[in-house]
C-alpha cells in the first residue's frame, strides 16, 4: 500500500487481506464450502438416481400386472380360464335361476338329468332346435310380390339358440351344428357321416375338434388351445370348422375377406362370392330356387352366424338371410306362421351396409373328398388353410 503495508489477495474471490492468517482461514472457508457443495451434489444426484430406479421398477411391475389382467380377461373371454365347460356353466345358470325363483327345484332336477343324458350320448337335446324355416321362406317367397327379385335358399336347414350351457360362447357350435343338420338331410354325405347320424352335443363337437387336431389338421391352432378344447369355453371359429368338417371328408373351403372392398368400410365381395355359390347351377326361371346348397359358416370377429340364403331385390342390391345362434327360438318360430307379412324376415335378413366387420371369413361345403385327397388337404392345412381374397 502507499503507507508500505503488505496487502495478500484471496486468489477465490480477490478479497484483500493485511494478514496472511486471515487470509488462509479464509480460503479454508472457501474450500469448505466447495467440498460441501460438491458432496451435496453427489448426494443429489445419487438420491435422484435412486428415485428413478425405484419409479422404474414400478411402472415395471404395473405394466406385468396390467398384462396379466389383460391375459387373463382374454382367457376368461375366449374360455381358455379353466373355469369349466359346458356342463359347469349349465348347472350355474340353473342354479341362478332357482335362487332367483324363475326356475322351480323339481324343473332343475329333470333338466339336469336330461343334460346329463344328453351328454352321456354326445347327442345335443334338441331343445333349443327350430326346424322347418327353409320351407316356410320358400313358401313365404313364392307368394310375395313386393320387393324380391329371385331368392336363393339353402337345403333344409335347423336353426340351433345357444343355451344356458354355452350362452357368450357358443355360437361356433351352434353353427357347425345348422351345418350338419343340412348335411344329413343329404345322402351325397351319408359315407362322410356313417358315425354321425344325430346331432353332437357341444362337448362332444368339442372332442370331434380334438380328434381332427390329433389327425394332423391346424398343428398351429391345436396349440393355441392347448390341443384341448372339451371341458372348456373355449371359442372356435373357420380353422376349427374347417379341419372338423376335413376330418370328416367333407370338402371344403375356408375364403377370407380380410379387408372392406366397397366404401363406408363394407364387403360387397362377400355378397357377390356368396350370390355365385348359391347361384351356380341354381339359374332357373323360377323367382325361388330351393337349392341343394348346404348353408355357408359365416366368422367375424367375436361371433358367427349360418348363411341360408340371398336374396336380389328389384333394384339388384343384394341381402343375405343369416340364421343366428342368439336369436331366440321363440323368435325363429314365428317364421314358420303360413300367414306371416314378412316382418319376422327383419331377423334374418342382412343388407350390404348391415356387415362392417374389418374381416369376415366363410367356410363353405362343395362334396366328399377321397381318403388321399383328405390326406392331402391335412398336410396342406399344416402350412396353409385361408384362400386370401384381394
Amino acid at each position: 500500500t502507499g503507507n508500505g503495508e503488505q496487502l495478500f489477495e484471496c486468489p477465490m474471490c480477490s478479497l484483500t487481506c493485511t494478514n496472511i492468517q486471515i487470509l488462509e482461514e479464509h480460503v479454508d472457508l472457501h474450500l469448505e464450502e466447495q467440498s460441501f457443495s460438491e458432496g451435496g451434489n453427489r448426494r443429489d444426484l445419487e438420491l435422484a438416481q435412486q428415485l428413478q430406479t425405484e419409479e422404474d421398477k414400478k411402472q415395471r411391475l404395473e405394466e406385468e400386472k396390467r398384462e396379466k389382467e389383460e391375459f387373463k380377461k382374454l382367457q376368461r373371454q375366449y374360455g381358455l380360464d379353466n373355469s369349466g365347460g359346458y356342463k359347469q356353466q349349465f348347472l350355474n345358470n340353473m342354479e341362478r335361476e332357482v335362487d332367483r325363483g324363475r326356475m322351480q327345484p323339481f324343473e332343475y332336477h329333470k333338466r339336469k338329468a336330461d343334460m346329463m343324458e344328453s351328454l352321456a350320448f354326445g347327442i345335443d337335446d334338441g331343445k333349443t332346435k327350430t326346424s322347418g324355416v327353409i320351407e316356410a321362406l320358400c313358401k313365404y317367397y313364392q307368394n310375395e310380390n313386393k320387393d324380391a327379385r329371385r331368392v336363393w335358399l339353402s337345403a333344409g336347414v335347423d336353426h340351433f339358440q345357444s343355451s344356458l350351457g354355452d350362452r357368450g360362447w357358443g355360437c361356433g357350435y351352434r353353427n357347425f351344428q345348422m351345418l350338419l343338420s343340412s348335411l344329413l338331410r343329404n345322402s351325397s354325405y351319408n359315407d362322410c357321416l356313417r358315425e354321425t347320424t344325430l346331432i353332437p352335443s357341444i362337448p362332444k363337437i368339442q372332442t370331434m375338434i380334438e380328434d381332427a387336431w390329433r389327425e394332423g389338421f391346424d398343428p398351429h391352432g391345436a396349440s393355441h388351445f392347448n390341443n384341448r378344447l372339451h371341458g372348456s369355453k373355449a371359442w372356435i371359429g373357420a380353422c376349427e370348422i374347417y379341419s372338423l368338417l376335413t376330418s370328416l371328408r367333407i370338402k371344403c373351403q375356408i375364403i377370407d375377406f380380410h379387408k372392406p372392398t366397397g366404401p363406408t368400410g363394407t364387403h360387397p365381395r362377400l355378397f357377390e362370392w356368396i350370390l355365385q355359390y348359391y347361384s351356380t347351377d341354381n339359374e332357373g326361371g323360377t323367382k325361388v330356387v330351393c337349392t341343394s346348397k348346404p348353408p355357408i359358416y359365416l366368422q367375424h370377429q367375436g361371433h358367427s352366424r349360418t348363411v341360408v340364403g340371398m336374396e336380389e331385390k328389384k333394384n339388384k342390391t343384394l341381402c343375405l338371410l343369416l340364421f343366428d345362434p342368439g336369436c331366440p327360438s321363440h323368435e325363429m318360430q314365428k317364421l314358420l306362421k303360413q300367414n306371416s307379412d314378412g316382418s319376422s324376415l327383419k331377423l334374418l335378413r342382412k343388407f350390404v351396409g348391415s356387415l362392417k366387420e374389418k374381416q369376415y371369413q366363410i367356410v363353405a361345403v362343395d362334396g366328399v373328398l377321397s381318403l388321399e385327397e383328405k390326406a392331402a388337404r391335412c398336410h396342406a392345412s399344416q402350412v396353409l388353410t385361408s384362400e386370401k381374397i384381394p
